[in-house]
């Protein structure tokens, strides 16, 4: 820290008690100065000759024959008074950065100008401002703290304005030219590690982080912090990720973790001020240089403090263009009366339709839920897509356990999302897999809608036989699962007997029959002599390998053994009566054998 030295007199002012200071010396005292609550007994010339403003209250004050003089408001009160005190006398008296504000607006209020005397007070400590504290980082830091105890002193004399310019020129330096100390407790990234000279093991080289500025500031009040970021921004030197670091540095730093306190009535207008100006501060990158955890979480704190519209909508919009990198426990949001809910299901499904909107724009193309088109083929590439469609998924997973979510929002959060997001259906599986186990009171219909959702075609073989036997799914879904587990078997005993060309289009040939299959039972009929083909090929195979219909659970083969069975007596021209789309396999399953179904039912158990 920088300081300089006033005066070389030894220091005779003394102190008797709290309120009462006075000059240890042979000459009487002859004026009173009470600066608040203290009283000064000095002498009238030494402060003369120093100051224009005790010289027009001293005229005044022996015209009405009075030897006590009064300043009110004075800045930087008796500490600031004492000092100036000090040097009239020629006492040695030091400043530093934590007093040189204080001294400075005191000095201005006493005039202690070049207009009275050559290297008065006020020339003094310009000198040690512009010449030490200006060029120090942390005195620089220092002395902004304390001028907001001596407003509107500081900002008049531009001692704030010079200190966050000092401060915002500083953080622009190339951090290859950082010569002075800073505070840096966080970890060095990859790029930031120590490097190693191999020609000189013993010396190490530590370069300087381009962030290496943001802790330091993080001490500042929040309005002192607002326009020191506003400087840097304006210089346009800094890249919008290092921005959005000291933000999340200073979110850190100064919100609450816990909910009670972020809300409590002391200190919810400071947080609620605090996130609006952090909102206000983001970097003007489209949210670039925020991640997206740190974004969430913003928004989290907004709505507990109840920040304005347009900040949470500002967040939301940033959200909203990266929501491919959030994880499912950041859109976890506790929900506000009055929803029921236990997380803000609205505002999830708000950020996911943003996304949509901000990823058609971006593509240049509309997304449409197309099997066969081509361009969903090309979307399939994009990994922010899929990683959204992971998300979803596991958020659901999540949401599901609420008793008070409808089954309506559940459909809605699902279908946010282009059906080509979810190469495989695994995790939305599970999502209504604890969906039906946590709302047992759901009808028929909101069953088979939740159902609906799912296409057992993309479950992997695990999730296929965890399906089989889940008691909890509807008995077409199972049979819908059965049918394709059949089918996929049936492909894998053919791959193993033909070659590589020729399985693969048995396989893609199998697949067709999975989309192409119709509602009747006749057309079953049709393919009951090619399944007896493919199984007895599986059984010959199995000697070496294990086939893919030994994937399938005995018990989960028994019921499809059965309902095939059932089908066949009722007639060849016997339609379904079960609803769905007419490619389903569960046209197996006649709307009158309902006690079969039933039945069945009972055989089926959950290993879930």
């Amino acid at each position: 820290m920088k300081f300089m030295k006033l005066g070389s007199k030894p220091d005779a002012l003394q102190a008797d008690g709290k309120s009462v200071r006075y000059i240890s010396s042979e000459l009487a005292t002859d004026i009173i100065i009470t600066v608040g609550e203290v009283k000064f007994h000095l002498h009238k010339f030494p402060l003369l000759s120093k100051s224009n403003r005790l010289q027009k209250m001293l005229t005044k004050a022996n015209e009405e024959c009075s030897d006590e003089i009064q300043l009110d408001d004075f800045p930087g009160g008796s500490k600031a008074f004492e000092i100036c005190v000090k040097f009239c006398y020629g006492m040695t008296v030091t400043l530093n950065a934590y007093n040189v504000v204080a001294a400075r607006c005191a000095a201005e209020y006493l005039e202690m100008t070049e207009d009275i005397e050559k290297g008065n007070l006020v020339f003094k400590i310009e000198v040690f401002l512009t010449s030490s504290i200006f060029r120090s980082w942390k005195d620089s830091i220092i002395v902004l703290q304390t001028t907001k105890s001596l407003l509107p002193w500081s900002e008049d004399l531009k001692i704030v304005g010079r200190c966050i310019d000092s401060i915002a020129s500083k953080t622009s330096v190339d951090p290859a030219n950082i010569t002075w100390s800073y505070t840096y407790n966080r970890k060095l990234s990859e790029l930031d590690k120590i490097v190693e000279d191999k020609t000189a093991p013993h010396e190490k080289i530590e370069p300087v982080p381009k962030d290496w500025w943001v802790e330091d500031i993080c001490e500042l009040d929040i309005d002192l912090y607002k326009r020191v970021m506003i400087t840097i921004k304006s210089k346009g030197r800094m890249d919008g990720v290092v921005i959005g670091e000291a933000l999340k540095m200073y979110a850190v730093r100064w919100l609450p973790d816990s909910v009670d306190a972020l809300v409590s009535d002391a200190h919810a207008r400071r947080n609620k001020s605090l996130v609006e100006t952090i909102v206000c501060l983001l970097p003007c990158d489209n949210g670039m240089g925020c991640s997206c955890s740190f974004l969430l979480k913003l928004l989290k704190v907004a709505i507990l403090v109840e920040a304005d519209e347009s900040s949470r909508g500002h967040l939301m919009k940033n959200i909203g263009l990266k929501l491919h990198e959030a994880s499912v426990r950041d859109l976890l949001i506790p929900a506000r009366l009055p929803l029921t809910t236990k997380f803000d299901i609205d505002l999830v499904q708000d950020l996911l339709n943003l996304y949509m909107t901000n990823l058609r724009g971006s593509c240049d193309i509309e997304i449409e839920e197309k099997k066969k088109d081509k361009a969903n083929e090309s979307m399939l590439g994009q990994r922010s897509l899929l990683n959204v469609g992971k998300l979803v998924d596991g958020y659901l997973g999540e949401v599901a356990h609420d008793p008070n979510l409808g089954p309506t929002s559940f459909v809605d959060i699902s279908q946010s999302i282009p059906d080509f997001a979810r190469p495989n259906h695994d995790g939305l599986y599970r999502a209504i897999d604890i969906y039906l186990k946590e709302h047992p009171g759901l009808t028929k219909a909101e069953r088979k809608k939740i159902c609906s959702l799912m296409d057992v075609k993309k479950l992997t073989v695990d999730a296929s036989m965890h399906a089989a036997q889940n008691e909890r799914l509807p008995l077409r879904v199972v049979v819908q699962v059965l049918y394709f587990e059949q089918i996929r078997a049936a492909s894998n005993g053919r791959t193993r007997g033909n070659s590589p060309r020729d399985s693969s289009s048995t396989l893609v040939n199998g697949d067709e029959e999975c989309v192409k299959t119709g509602g009747e039972m006749c057309q079953l009929k049709m393919r009951d002599e090619e399944f007896q083909k493919n199984g007895k090929l599986n059984k010959k195979s199995s000697k070496n390998s294990r086939s893919g219909m030994q994937l399938l659970p005995s018990r989960s083969r028994r019921i499809f053994d059965k309902l095939w069975i059932v089908g066949k007596g009722q007639g060849e021209n016997r339609s379904s009566e079960t609803s769905g789309s007419s490619n389903s396999p569960t046209s197996v399953v006649p709307g009158d054998t309902k006690s079969s179904g039933s039945s069945l039912r009972h055989r089926r158990h959950s290993i879930s």
